[in-house]
């Protein structure tokens, strides 16, 4: 198939789309893309997701059950776990995890292993399009020889391209059919078509040069933000040593109408980019005989906040005459920021660990996850305690981790003996204020 057929299939939306990986950003892009009226067919190794999805029941709470239902009942959706269902695809987008390993180096295992089975039932004329945030030259170093394994040739038979995936979840403004899409071919033809393939489901698609600055803008958006926190982070500690409300030095910052944006400091850093993505560059940079000191430098801060909430929590403990150790904490909030749930790399894991090792017997509560589950580093097996005036007021510490709106925080002070408060969630709160602590 030519590219002028496969671009009118496109805009014809006859050109099914195959997503592997039906996890926070596959799900929010199948959405979307049958949304514009595409058929997609979502691939996924776990056999239980599958089953749900195709009952229609979603397990992501920002995508709702009844539109999965519609979209499985009206068959512009199927869930499946059989790769040979992505022979029939036009395109086929890649979104997988692209985590570090135990030395912070990228675990590229599940781009590879995506790879390599696409390669097996690849057909010419497909597109084919990685959306896992990883680092520069990886569609062309990595994918393309795999996909290449399979006897066709990148640019002639079949297509390839990058587009980073920019899921915000918990984001009112903007979804996955505002956020605009960054586009990188291989080729002149590649990029053509991804370009097509997302303006179809997409308001605005910004092509660029090629794959690699593609997935040079997904890891600079994000050392960006990582950099920003952990100054707001090293902030946070000198101006609580100058007895200085940080968050308060924020929001009279950001009065001016030029030359800064807002950035704000929290327990640790949590979610699938901000913590992990910045080091895919550290490692693309020590392979050219690079160091990258800021992106190191803000790893270092961002990384040690756990602990110094761990300490904060010792203090205002200890200046109530409690140790740490022995002390019943609850923690209020699993997932890594306010009003989702989920808890990858959430610094609310850690601090529950970190308090642990310490002595103290933490639970946690958190509306939208009500309990957890095994995870790469974590399996606490732990449950969300229900909220109660009495339940509250047992515990010697309410540590606020996660600042979800469900939560009415003037009552929490109220009833609690004392509030660590590491998001700046008790602000508004007029009654109580000597149980507040900042950390």
């Amino acid at each position: 198939m030519n590219v002028k057929t496969l671009v009118q299939r496109i805009e014809d939306r006859k050109a099914p789309v195959g997503i592997v990986g039906m996890g926070y950003v596959g799900l929010p892009l199948m959405q979307t893309f049958c949304q514009a009226g595409f058929r997609c067919v979502g691939l996924d190794v776990d056999a239980s997701k599958v089953k749900m999805l195709n009952a229609g029941k979603s397990y992501i709470k920002h995508i709702g059950s009844k539109l999965l239902k519609e979209l499985v009942a009206k068959k512009a959706f199927k869930a499946t776990t059989n790769p040979r269902d992505l022979r029939k695809c036009s395109a086929i987008l890649i979104c997988v995890p692209t985590p570090l390993n135990n030395t912070r180096d990228p675990d590229m295992s599940y781009v590879v292993s995506t790879a390599e089975m696409i390669a097996e039932h690849l057909q010419p004329g497909q597109l084919v399009v990685l959306e896992s945030t990883t680092y520069p030259g990886t569609t062309r170093e990595l994918v393309q020889p795999i996909l290449e394994s399979s006897g066709l040739k990148a640019e002639k038979d079949f297509f390839l391209a990058y587009s980073p995936e920019r899921e915000d979840p918990g984001r009112k403004d903007y979804n996955t059919s505002t956020i605009p899409k960054v586009v990188g071919g291989l080729g002149p033809a590649s990029k053509k078509l991804a370009a097509a393939l997302y303006a179809a489901a997409i308001s605005h698609v910004v092509p660029v040069d090629s794959c690699d600055v593609a997935e040079a803008c997904k890891i600079l958006e994000n050392v960006y933000r990582c950099v920003n926190i952990a100054l707001m982070n090293e902030m946070k500690v000198l101006f609580d040593k100058l007895d200085i409300n940080v968050w308060e030095v924020v929001r009279a910052a950001a009065t001016k109408p030029f030359g800064f944006q807002p950035f704000y400091p929290g327990p640790g850093l949590g979610g699938h980019c901000i913590p992990i993505d910045p080091f895919y560059l550290t490692w693309k940079a020590r392979s050219v005989g690079m160091s990258t000191r800021f992106i190191e430098l803000a790893g270092e801060i961002n990384t040690q906040m756990p602990e110094y909430v761990v300490a904060r929590t010792a203090e205002a403990l200890n200046d109530r005459k409690k140790p740490l150790n022995g002390s019943e904490i609850l923690l209020l909030g699993l997932a890594y920021k306010k009003n989702i749930d989920d808890c990858r790399e959430s610094p609310s894991l850690e601090l529950i660990e970190l308090l642990t090792e310490r002595g103290a017997k933490v639970d946690y509560n958190d509306p939208y996850i009500p309990r957890t589950h095994k995870m790469r580093e974590y399996d606490l097996k732990m449950s969300s305690k229900k909220l109660s005036a009495k339940m509250v007021a047992g515990y010697d510490c309410v540590l606020i981790a996660t600042d979800h709106d469900d939560y009415d925080y003037a009552w929490l002070v109220k009833h609690a003996k004392l509030v660590i408060d590491t998001r700046n969630a008790a602000a508004t709160v007029k009654t109580g204020r000597s149980k507040i602590v900042r950390a």
